[in-house]
């Protein structure tokens, strides 16, 4: 009897999807819980993976097509090639070169699905940066397979046992989903004949997303690195399967800067009388391809916009205050607790005791219902070579301002060598992001869905002021709340701002709770 391979339920937000790609043909038989499609919407990519072991007996929706929350994708048998007739020449002709170069895996004992992490619900997938390890490369337990980039992280994987990568299933460049099976890895396997692995029959059919340059085939990653530096991929040398290129071999050619293409162009023929003028000196152009990651943010930073009712209010603080009790304990509070004073410390329990006050901004909102947090958890952005991410400081209305000071500290130095855990970036009820280390005077923070407010720091500047009377020349820096209207109420928002104002301008009263 054939079981259905459906598509996983789609959320309310989410309305239909497309099919992204097929791994496996009519015929080919699957383990259970091996991925089969991938089911692309517009918010993220799904894997679809077997229900139970069989074979592929029918495909009922081809790649490209539209496809909605649960729908039959095809059907599995219980054995043998029922029902694959329809594609059996075409699938013969592409999975006889790919079967001979996996048939033979390094020999070994008990095998191990490695699989990808477990994500976080607001991670929905993850881009296979590099594989460090090869096919039948020998190596201990614990040393790290392989990376998955998320919009958010760098994740590890390790090996489970000393062993060797018998089969990787996913290239780099692919898109996974949390616990996707990435490779097959054997136990005290290594060292083994891994000709199959780089026989070039198999290599053009490495990866739906290869392409072929002239006579060189080159991975996902690998034509994004190329596109970036600009190179000469006639000049690479191919470590990977039938010669293709890997991120690896491009990173060399960077390194090496072998690569390069020439920097005087073919003269361009002569322009007819009607064309454009010309210009004096080179106007060169460089189209890199968007990767999966920046899309995702892209669509979330415009989601974000499009479903909250987003406001910015403004105010202005005057830090000397804040600064002269900086300058008066700097080095005694740093010689108590061994990490320096800042002033995200400061900011962190003032927002901390403003979200206390009002609790509406310290709520989220789930469908039609609201919810109140009793507790803060502020997000504090970090920035990174990747981009911002922001780990959460759980609890700060507990903590010290010197507790702060040094999660800051660790969250920053951990997430610029990619070692934050997936767990620290999950929650949050606030985000505190700080544009004033680049030099921003002012700008419109975007809204960390689900929360329902964020608060923006910028550049200290000394501007003259009007202080009882006088004009005084005081540092000053502006602070800007952007809210979900649907949520928080404007005389909210700004009261809320100008609590933080004051609590920052008399720091005593953080002390006193007044």
């Amino acid at each position: 009897m054939a079981t259905d391979i459906k598509a996983p339920t789609f959320p309310e937000s989410v309305a239909e999807g497309s099919v992204a790609a097929w791994h496996k043909k009519p015929g080919d038989s699957v383990e259970r819980d091996e991925l089969i499609v991938e089911i692309e919407t517009d918010k993220v990519v799904l894997e679809v993976v077997a229900p139970e072991a069989g074979t592929l007996s029918e495909v009922l929706v081809e790649e490209g097509d539209t496809v909605q929350s649960e729908q039959v994708l095809g059907k599995i048998g219980a054995g043998g090639i029922k029902g694959a007739e329809k594609k059996s020449e075409k699938a013969d002709a592409k999975a006889a070169p790919q079967s001979e170069a996996k048939a033979a895996p390094a020999a070994g004992g008990k095998s191990h699905e490695v699989k990808a992490p477990t994500f976080p619900e607001s991670i929905q997938e993850g881009t296979v940066a590099t594989w460090h390890k090869k096919v039948g490369e020998a190596v201990k337990r614990d040393d790290v397979l392989a990376d998955i980039e998320t919009d958010k992280v760098v994740l590890e994987v390790v090996a489970p046992a000393d062993g060797a990568l018998a089969e990787i299933k996913v290239e780099e460049g692919s898109q996974v989903a949390s616990e996707a099976v990435l490779a097959i890895f054997t136990e005290g396997a290594g060292g083994a004949d891994t000709t199959a692995d780089t026989t070039p029959a198999a290599s053009a059919d490495d990866g739906s997303g290869d392409e072929r340059i002239g006579d060189k085939i080159l991975a996902p990653a690998a034509r994004k690195m190329v596109a970036e530096h600009d190179l000469d991929v006639s000049k690479i040398e191919g470590t990977g399967k039938g010669g293709r290129i890997l991120k690896e071999d491009v990173q060399r050619a960077v390194q090496a800067g072998t690569a390069k293409k020439s920097a005087a162009p073919a003269a361009a023929p002569k322009q007819a009388a009607t064309a454009a003028p010309a210009f004096e000196g080179e106007r060169p152009e460089k189209r890199v391809p968007m990767s999966r990651l920046r899309q995702t943010i892209a669509k979330r930073l415009v989601q974000a916009q499009q479903t909250a009712a987003m406001l910015t209010t403004y105010n202005e603080v005057d830090m000397g205050a804040v600064m002269d009790l900086r300058a008066q304990y700097k080095d005694t509070f740093q010689k108590a607790h061994d990490v320096k004073l800042g002033f995200m410390g400061f900011f962190v329990k003032a927002a901390s005791e403003a979200l206390k006050r009002f609790p509406d901004v310290n709520a989220s909102i789930d469908g039609t219902d609201i919810v109140y947090h009793g507790y803060q958890d502020i997000g504090v952005a970090v920035s990174t070579d990747r981009g911002l991410v922001v780990p959460v400081l759980r609890d700060t209305d507990s903590m010290k301002i010197a507790d702060v000071e040094k999660g800051i500290v660790d969250f920053g130095k951990r997430a610029r060598d990619g070692k934050l855990g997936i767990e620290e970036m999950q929650g949050g009820t606030f985000t505190i992001t700080n544009g004033g280390i680049f030099g921003s005077l002012m700008s419109t923070p975007i809204l960390n869905p689900p929360q329902t407010a964020i608060l923006g720091m910028h550049k200290i500047q000394e501007r003259p002021m009007a202080v009882n009377g006088k004009v005084e020349i005081r540092p000053m820096m502006y602070l800007a709340l952007s809210y979900d209207h649907r949520m928080i109420d404007g005389k909210d928002a700004v009261q809320f701002l100008v609590t933080i104002k004051e609590l920052l301008e008399d720091p005593a009263r953080l002390l006193l709770d007044v």
